[in-house]
């Protein structure tokens, strides 16, 4: 019998009960976390099924190790087996510093074309937090993960692509408005109509599933109003046509707003129309990080460009705790193919020190779970991690800053999230 996770003709995975998921330790602190990270896992596992089900690790080699050992980066094998195998999850990995390719994790989505980076942010009680009412925080970004500026396309000053582009822009298109084009770097930021439409649809269909209240296209629209302002544009087009009978817009409103001749009138027929349908709305980029401040609980399921959710990503994680409590999802809903992992740095100074908190790998694997339709055991998890802050048992990062705080060992971090299944 296979032990293969498969995408079925339907569009819905078909996960065995005993899969095979590849994993990658990750480098520095790596080990650590997902030493304590994997014992969890096993364990609600087993707590939710009683042995029917279990996950077989395959570990496979990317980042420092795999440098030492292979010679490469980022193995030709590993990515095959992330390939076949659709779902895996790794710890952290060192960016190769002056050479070789630009980011592991990088690289890992545009091969796999993994177009969603999915986050959720969501406030446990006890979690040391700057905000004086954090458990109004429960958001889920989905963050376009394929193009923007990330899709790479740069050109350094004084380099002959890059004369030639200055060439094009100035003499053939125009442009006035380069300061000092002598001096003048360039990078080109791609937004199309399919992926801007992929990661929305993504997004709505997450929002109607789960029965959220809202979906907010966070955009810079007003600046960039060919690239960020399509995104927001072909997002309010695709919720209207796909998705009619699920969702209500703002555009629908200010229409409303428009032919309604009383105010009275037009707030009874806005009222009427939502009728428990998923709201969707935009916010500009720079307002959405204050109003996430303010007014957070305003905010549900956000659909954003790349850039912008890898600002909005970390700052949301710091007002729960801090990138150690942040989970991560890098995914292809088409393909099935998707990659779990922690969202934080390998920390190397604090390699094989058995202190940092495992909790963004640990709640990364629930986030796994979850995507199996394994939801038993991701709701243990939920349970035990909020149950051992609840009790103030932490690592290191979290009892700097509490009273009367336990101190513990990554390892017996994890040993106590088990306990607490």
């Amino acid at each position: 019998m296979s032990t293969k996770i498969t995408m079925g003709n339907d569009g819905k995975l078909l996960v065995p009960n005993n899969p095979t998921i590849p994993f990658i330790e990750g480098d520095g602190i790596g080990p650590d976390i997902w030493a304590a990270s994997v014992r969890v896992f096993d364990a609600a596992v087993e707590k939710a099924y009683g042995g029917e089900r279990k996950i077989n690790w395959l570990k496979v080699l990317a980042g420092e190790e795999a440098f030492v050992k292979t010679g490469a980066w980022m193995p030709e094998e590993t990515m095959q087996a992330f390939k076949d195998y659709l779902i895996s999850i790794k710890g952290p990995l060192t960016t190769p510093v002056g050479g070789g390719i630009r980011s592991l994790n990088v690289a890992l989505r545009q091969e796999l074309d993994l177009y969603v980076c999915l986050r959720p942010v969501k406030y446990f009680e006890g979690t040391p937090s700057p905000m004086w009412q954090p458990e109004k925080v429960n958001m889920t970004i989905f963050r376009e993960n394929t193009e923007d500026i990330y899709a790479g396309i740069e050109y350094m000053t004084g380099t002959a692509e890059a004369n030639k582009l200055l060439n094009f822009l100035v003499n053939e298109m125009g442009v006035k408005n380069l300061r000092f084009p002598d001096s003048t770097s360039f990078g080109i930021k791609p937004v199309s109509k399919e992926g801007s439409e992929r990661l929305i649809r993504s997004a709505l269909q997450f929002a109607i599933n789960n029965k959220m209240p809202s979906l907010t296209i966070v955009h810079k629209g007003n600046i960039m109003k060919f690239t960020e302002g399509a995104f927001k544009n072909w997002g309010y087009e695709l919720a209207e046509r796909e998705f009619s009978g699920n969702v209500y817009t703002w555009r629908q409103w200010e229409k409303t707003k428009s032919e309604s001749g009383e105010a009275v009138a037009n707030e009874e027929m806005r009222i009427s129309a939502i009728g428990g349908k998923v709201i969707v709305k935009d916010a500009i980029a720079d307002n959405f990080l204050q109003q996430a401040l303010l007014a957070p609980q305003d905010y549900s399921v956000i659909a954003t460009l790349n850039l912008n959710g890898d600002y909005i990503s970390d700052a949301l994680a710091a007002q729960v705790g801090g990138i150690g409590i942040a989970p991560g999802a890098n995914i292809n809903y088409l393909t099935g193919h998707a990659v779990f992992e922690a969202t934080h740095g390998t920390a190397p100074r604090f390699a094989n020190t058995n202190t940092m908190n495992p909790s963004s790998v640990i709640l990364s694997g629930l986030m796994m779970l979850e995507y199996m339709g394994w939801r038993e055991a991701a709701d243990l998890i939920t349970n035990a991690v909020g149950k051992t802050i609840r009790n103030k048992t932490v690592t290191i990062d979290f009892y700097n800053l509490m009273k009367e705080g336990t101190l513990l060992k990554t390892s017996e971090f994890g040993d106590e999230i088990v306990r607490n299944l």
